[in-house]
C-alpha cells in the first residue's frame, strides 16, 4: 500500500465517434503524465467515443470498435507508464431488453487500464434525462458501485450526474473509498462554474472525502464544454483550478497522512467572468464546429448592425480573420451609414469584405410576380424577398467554395419570430442564438476593451465600432425602419423573454414586474407562432439553461396560451 499518489488529470477535446483520434489524445497526454512521474492518467465522461455520443451506443458495430480500441490501449499499459482511468461506453453480457425486444447494450462506465488488461470497470448509476440528456434512452443504469482499488488505494469513481446527489458518494464513502475522482461530461452554462463547485463542497461535507473534478473541453455541436477541473481536499480548500476553454494535462501530488489523502498546493487558474466566459463559449463552439466538420471557413452577411458585427469578431476570434468573409449585400434601403460601419468592422477585424448588390435580383422577383401581386399592398413580403435573395447569395458562395455560413440572429428575435426562413435564417451554425439582444450589446462592449484569453493572435481595439452599439438596431428592409416599430424596447422584451423561456412564469408574475398585459400577450403569442421557425433554424452554442431544441421543446401546433383572457 502506498501513501504517495501522483494523479494526473486530462482535460481533452475529444471528437464524437473519432475512436482512435480520441485514443491518440489519451496517449499524447499519458506521455505527458509518464514525464511528470503520474501514477495514473484521469480523462473526462466517455473520452474515448466523445460526449455525448448519442444514438451511436445503440449500434453493435460501434460498441466492437470501442472494445476494440479500449483493449489496444489497455495493452500499451503492461509498459509500467501510468494507469488510465477511461471514460467509455462499455456493454453488458445480459442486455437489458427495451419495449419491442431491442436491446440496450451499454452502460456509461469507467474503466481502469493497468498492466495490459482491463483492470477494472465501474458503471454510472445515476443517468440524466432532461435537458440536453437523453443517457436513460441509450444507456444501462449501473448497480451502487464498490471502490476501485489501485496501488492499495481505494478510489471512489462517481460519474458527473452521480455527484449532483448525495446518495452514490455516500455510499462509496462507506464501502471505504479513500478518495473521489469524478469524470464529467459537463457542458457549458452561463453561471454553472459556481454551481459545480457548490455542489462538490456538499459531496465533500457529506462524505468527509477529497475529491479530483475533471470535465471535458472542447465543442460538441450545441453543446460547449469549458473544462475548469479542479480539485478539493476534505476540508473543502480547492488546491487546483485548471485553466477555463483550453486543453491542457496537470499533475495532482497527493500524500497519505493521520486524516487521509491530501493533495499538496497547485496552480490555480483564475476563471472568467461571466461576458468573458460566454465569449468564450462561443468562440470555441464555433471553432470546434467549423474544424470538425472540416469547413475550410465561413462566410457571414456584414449588414453593419451590431449582431453581424459581434458575430463575425466571434469568427475572427474562432478561426482567424484569413478564414471569415464578410459579405455585404446592400439594398435601396441600406443606408451609408450602414455601409460605412460594415467597411469599419470588416477593416477592423482584418476580414475579406465584399459588397453584392441585391436590386437587381429584387427588381427581377418584382417583375416576375408583377401579375400575381397586383392590386395588392407592399408588405412584408416584398422585405422577406430581400432577405431571401441574401440567403440565396451566401449559399451560393458556400456551394462554390466551401465555406459554411454564418448565421447572426439572436435569441430574441428567434423568440418572437423575427427572422426570415430560408433568409437570414439560412446557414449551418449559429453563435448567437442563445444570446439575447441586451446581452449582445455587452458583448460587443466587453470585446472591445478585451482580447479572449488564449487567443494571442485576435485583434485588439475597438473591432465594433461604436455606432453600431450606439444606433437603433434596423433590418433595412423598408424606409426608416427599426427593430422598436414593432417590438417593445430590448430591455423590456428581453425581461419578458427571459420570464417565459427561461423561468416559465406565468402571466400574471409577469405583469406584476412592469409590464403591460397587453405587451406580455402579445410576446408569448409571438414567441409560440414562432416554433415552426425554430425547429428549421440551424444550431448554435447553448449559452443559458434552456436554448432553443435541446432544452426547451414545446409543440409547432399548440393551441395553449397562458396570457389568454376569452
Amino acid at each position: 500500500m502506498t501513501d504517495q499518489l501522483a494523479i494526473a488529470l486530462a482535460q481533452l477535446n475529444p471528437r464524437v465517434g473519432d475512436l482512435e483520434g480520441n485514443a491518440d489524445l489519451v496517449r499524447q497526454a499519458r506521455e505527458q503524465a509518464a514525464l511528470a512521474g503520474a501514477d495514473l492518467l484521469m480523462t473526462s465522461e466517455l473520452m474515448i467515443v466523445g460526449y455525448p455520443p448519442e444514438d451511436l451506443v445503440l449500434r453493435t458495430s460501434f460498441l466492437d470498435a470501442v472494445e476494440k480500441t479500449v483493449y489496444a490501449l489497455a495493452a500499451e499499459t503492461a509498459d509500467g507508464g501510468p494507469a488510465i482511468l477511461l471514460g467509455a461506453p462499455w456493454r453488458t453480457t445480459d442486455p437489458a431488453p427495451l419495449k419491442g425486444g431491442k436491446a440496450r447494450l451499454s452502460h456509461n462506465s469507467v474503466l481502469l487500464l493497468d498492466g495490459g488488461e482491463v483492470a477494472g470497470v465501474r458503471h454510472k448509476v445515476d443517468l440524466p434525462n432532461y435537458g440536453v440528456f437523453d443517457e436513460v434512452r441509450v444507456f444501462v443504469p449501473g448497480e451502487m458501485p464498490e471502490p476501485l482499488e489501485f496501488r492499495g488505494v481505494k478510489l471512489g469513481v462517481p460519474i458527473c450526474e452521480d455527484v449532483w446527489t448525495p446518495e452514490i458518494t455516500r455510499h462509496l464513502a462507506n464501502r471505504g473509498a479513500e478518495i473521489l475522482l469524478v469524470l464529467n461530461g459537463s457542458p457549458f452554462e452561463s453561471g454553472k462554474t459556481q454551481t459545480r463547485f457548490d455542489l462538490m463542497q456538499a459531496r465533500i461535507r457529506e462524505t468527509g472525502l477529497p475529491l479530483v473534478y475533471l470535465n471535458q473541453f472542447g465543442g460538441q455541436d450545441e453543446l460547449v464544454f469549458d473544462g475548469a477541473s479542479f480539485v478539493l481536499n476534505a476540508d473543502g480548500e480547492m488546491t487546483l483550478q485548471m485553466p477555463s476553454w483550453q486543453e491542457c494535462v496537470d499533475v495532482s501530488q497527493w500524500a497519505k497522512g493521520p486524516q487521509g489523502w491530501v493533495c499538496a498546493p497547485g496552480e490555480k487558474t483564475p476563471q472568467p467572468d461571466e461576458l468573458a466566459g460566454i465569449w468564450s463559449a462561443m468562440v470555441v463552439g464555433l471553432e470546434d464546429y467549423v474544424q470538425k466538420n472540416h469547413f475550410p471557413g465561413v462566410v457571414l452577411g456584414m449588414s453593419g448592425g451590431i449582431d453581424s458585427a459581434v458575430s463575425a469578431a466571434v469568427a475572427v476570434d474562432a478561426l482567424g480573420a484569413d478564414k471569415v468573409h464578410c459579405v455585404m449585400m446592400p439594398s435601396r434601403f441600406t443606408g451609408d451609414e450602414s455601409l460605412g460601419d460594415a467597411k469599419q468592422c470588416a477593416d477592423a477585424l482584418g476580414v475579406r469584405y465584399d459588397s453584392i448588390a441585391i436590386k437587381p435580383a429584387v427588381e427581377s422577383y418584382e417583375a416576375m410576380l408583377v401579375d400575381q401581386f397586383a392590386d395588392t399592398d407592399a408588405d412584408t413580403t416584398e422585405e422577406n424577398i430581400q432577405a431571401r435573395i441574401r440567403g440565396v447569395t451566401l449559399m451560393a458562395l458556400s456551394n462554390k467554395f466551401g465555406d459554411m455560413v454564418l448565421t447572426t440572429g439572436n435569441k430574441s428575435e428567434m423568440s418572437v419570430g423575427y427572422a426570415t426562413l430560408y433568409g437570414d435564417m439560412c446557414g449551418g451554425f449559429s453563435v448567437l442564438k442563445d444570446v439575447y439582444k441586451t446581452v449582445v450589446f455587452d458583448l460587443a462592449r466587453w470585446r472591445n476593451a478585451h482580447v479572449p484569453v488564449g487567443r494571442l493572435d485576435a485583434p485588439g481595439g475597438e473591432v465594433i465600432p461604436v455606432n453600431i452599439i450606439d444606433k437603433p438596431p434596423t433590418a433595412e428592409l423598408r424606409e426608416n425602419q427599426t427593430d422598436q416599430d414593432n417590438l417593445p424596447p430590448y430591455e423590456a422584451l428581453d425581461d419578458m423573454l427571459i420570464c417565459l423561456v427561461e423561468d416559465e412564469l406565468p402571466f400574471d408574475e409577469i405583469v406584476a414586474r412592469g409590464h403591460s398585459a397587453e405587451d406580455v400577450r402579445r410576446i408569448e403569442h409571438l414567441l409560440n407562432i414562432a416554433e415552426y421557425k425554430r425547429r428549421q433554424a440551424p444550431p448554435g452554442v447553448k449559452i443559458g439553461g434552456r436554448n432553443f431544441g435541446r432544452d426547451r421543446r414545446y409543440p409547432i401546433t399548440n393551441r395553449f396560451r397562458d396570457a389568454r383572457r376569452d
